[in-house]
């Protein structure tokens, strides 16, 4: 047990210290995260003159938790994975007694550690800028938030990385996780709460891994009412599955790699 402890450290101690180096370019890549806060101001301004159920302080506040939740959640393993498959970089780390997947599993984790003081610096120039918003999440909402997002992280690394197995057979696995992020972008709740979808769309969606991506973590936190107990069941249900799919795909995907690529 000690020796497992160790290597994730030494493995978390080096991606941190990389994820450093890059400061300046992580400053950046928060930004690029920004889609929630412009649907922010659409959608707050569009709330003062119709009726969508939520105030223009509920949808700032909804879209501040959902930019904050995809700080946590952003994945980018499978042009990691692709450009090693296809440049035969992989070779190396199939000789390391570590599954490469863990490799990949402490890059993400220290870039969130890295890229948390802007996320919360760019939150308080908000809640400056607009204090209406301010508010304090209950202690309850905070707890079932807390795994949720973790969760949330878990299920988009086993989706995008199951995807990134498929580099064995193609050189642009990349191409399928554009076309998922297109559903993603409109399904998670990242352009609109599912609120505002129509009750038999939403009933629908509700069962796909969508929602509990973006949508899930951040209802819990600002208190919107949602299922918890179906929410929690859905999210490990489709973790269970993505991972079952990505060992499959994994070994018979090493049967074809060659040291040059797939």
């Amino acid at each position: 047990m000690k020796g497992i402890f160790r290597k994730a450290s030494v493995l978390l101690e080096v991606y941190y210290a990389h994820m450093v180096e890059y400061r300046a370019e992580l400053v950046l890549w928060v930004l690029s995260g920004s889609l929630p806060l412009i649907m922010m101001g659409i959608w707050m301004q569009a709330a003062q003159g119709g009726r969508f159920g939520l105030t223009p302080v509920e949808f700032a506040r909804y879209f501040l938790v959902v930019f904050f939740v995809r700080q946590f959640s952003v994945v980018w393993v499978i042009w990691d994975f692709e450009k090693e498959v296809v440049e035969g970089k992989l070779s190396p780390r199939l000789l390391q007694p570590l599954d490469p997947a863990w490799h990949h599993v402490a890059s993400h984790i220290s870039e969130r550690f890295a890229r948390l003081p802007f996320a919360i610096a760019l939150m308080v120039l908000f809640f400056i800028l607009y204090p209406q918003a301010v508010w304090l999440p209950s202690l309850q909402s905070f707890l079932l938030c807390v795994p949720a997002l973790a969760i949330a992280f878990i299920l988009r690394f086993l989706i995008q990385y199951t995807f990134a197995m498929f580099a064995f057979w193609i050189e642009r696995a990349s191409a399928i996780d554009q076309f998922w992020f297109l559903l993603y972008l409109f399904l998670s709740g990242m352009v609109a709460p599912l609120e505002l979808f129509p009750p038999g769309v939403r009933e629908v969606v509700l069962w796909t891994p969508f929602p509990y991506l973006v949508h899930f973590p951040a209802a819990l936190l600002i208190g919107l009412p949602v299922d918890v107990v179906k929410g929690f069941l859905t999210m490990l249900g489709w973790c269970l599955f993505f991972f079952v799919c990505n060992r499959w795909l994994w070994r018979r995907g090493l049967k074809r790699y060659s040291g040059m690529g797939a």
